[in-house]
């Protein structure tokens, strides 16, 4: 099948669907996208499983290592103040960890930005498709009926008019009944007309669901962005307090970053098997959903010299009878005007409603060629595959970092806090010295009273 203009699948596309795919049972599953199997989904949330897996081996991970470093550490020697070796190593490695943390937030903004602006396109592309499909039933709408005006009413009274000729009644004719020939061909060239399936409202739905996928990242970014400063201010001020609510914090947005990366996994699997080979997708899911023929769907998705253009017999027809109908116009001009003077007027309205008809004619000949709507289809799949799927792997990226900074902060915290000093250790150990002598001293009996040697009694 032959590919959009300017799309071709990428090499991210093609690595990641050749990875390979199995079910619940661990059986093989074709890599095609299949999204209405149960297999397929089995496959992709199997994907997604592993980011749940990764979750609970970073957990047993760290509750294991701040188990040995809590239960298994020696017993310091009475009496020692010095802190334990190795404690500037662990608050560097803590820092290190969460420096890392905020460049994978820089990448997943980048990556919001990217997946955002893909969206963007397809969506513009949807509209910009639904604007020529209107304007295709539009024109042919206006046609018809400026041709079914013409036969109510000028060809009506020209026939009127021109009674006495015979010759001259039946080229009237004539015209009317190319004028029928034209309207009914153009009916059948307003193939969306009536077709459920809107673009402008697929576009809205995606518009609405890309909102919200936008709104949940930023505030997931803003949210780390948050724990990593806030981690590093309690560092710096050594603050125990702040680091412990922190490290819970961390918890939270380390399961977050699991299960977003999770769902971007999935969501690029499927994504990249979509984009090896959209047509015969998309082929099936429109006419399933609008019920047009294959040869019309053909045409507008693949156009090539291969797939001839369903509606060339209409236009060709169509085309004739307007010619005949100028031609047949202009006889009863130059032969009916002459004798039928009041014969003009219609005749001159006919011919305006004629000439505006072959304009629009020539203007939906342009829109019916498969050029306009084959490159929205080509915008369309270079902002879902290009752009959007970039944005994906940057997220993923990001939740990558994210999930591995957060998991060294959260075995380094404890640790860390753990050697910062008391607050206001000058003021309790002064106040425990100052206690002691102050109980001893009321705890002294009084001394007996002293005796003067004038003061003594004599015997008499």
């Amino acid at each position: 099948m032959g590919e959009p203009p300017g799309y071709r699948p990428s090499a991210w596309v093609h690595l990641l669907h050749q990875l390979p795919r199995a079910d619940f049972q661990l059986r093989p599953v074709p890599s095609g996208f299949a999204p209405q199997e149960q297999e397929y989904q089995q496959a992709l949330l199997l994907v997604a499983a592993l980011a749940g897996l990764g979750l609970g081996l970073s957990l047993i991970l760290i509750a294991a290592y701040l188990i040995r470093v809590c239960c298994c550490r020696p017993p310091e020697p009475p009496g020692t103040k010095s802190p334990p070796p190795g404690g500037g190593c662990v608050t560097w490695s803590c820092i290190a960890a969460l420096l890392v943390g905020c460049a994978g937030i820089g990448i997943g903004f980048y990556g919001n930005s990217e997946t955002s602006d893909g969206v963007a396109q397809l969506s513009s592309a949807l509209v910009h498709a639904n604007h020529t499909l209107s304007a295709i039933d539009h024109l042919v709408l206006e046609m018809v009926e400026r041709l079914e005006e013409a036969v109510r009413t000028e060809l009506t009274t020209l026939e009127e008019v021109l009674t006495q000729r015979t010759e001259l009644v039946a080229a009237t004719r004539g015209a009317r009944r190319q004028a029928e020939v034209v309207a009914q061909q153009l009916q059948g060239l307003a193939f969306w007309q009536g077709v459920p399936l809107s673009p402008l409202q697929v576009a809205e739905d995606v518009s609405f669901v890309e909102e919200y996928r936008w709104l949940a990242y930023v505030l997931l970014l803003l949210l780390e962005l948050l724990v990593c400063l806030f981690t590093l201010l309690g560092l710096a001020k050594q603050s125990k307090w702040l680091v412990i609510v922190m490290t819970v914090m961390s918890l939270v947005v380390l399961v977050l970053s699991w299960g977003s990366l999770g769902l971007e996994a999935a969501t690029a699997v499927g994504l990249s098997d979509f984009c090896s080979s959209p047509d015969i997708y998309v082929l099936n899911l429109t006419q399933e959903e609008t019920g047009l023929g294959s040869d019309i769907l053909n045409y507008y998705f693949l156009c090539n010299q291969a797939v001839s253009n369903p509606f060339q017999q209409r236009l060709t027809l169509s085309q004739r009878a307007l010619a005949n109908i100028h031609s047949q116009l202009q006889g009863l001009e130059r032969e009916a005007v002459p004798q039928f003077p009041s014969a003009q007027k219609p005749l001159l309205s006919l011919e305006e409603t004629l000439n505006v008809t072959e304009g629009n004619f020539h203007q939906l000949v342009a829109l019916l060629h498969c050029r306009s709507l084959h490159k929205d289809y080509g915008a369309a799949l270079r902002g879902l595959c290009e752009d959007a799927l970039e944005g994906l792997l940057f997220l993923l990226l990001f939740s990558l970092l994210s999930a591995g900074a957060l998991a060294t902060t959260l075995c380094s915290l404890p640790r860390a806090w753990a050697l910062f000093p008391p607050r206001n250790p000058s003021a309790l150990c002064s106040g425990s010295h100052l206690s002691e002598p102050l109980l001893h001293v009321r705890r002294e009996p009084a001394p007996p009273p002293r005796s003067f040697p004038g003061g003594q009694r004599r015997p008499h």
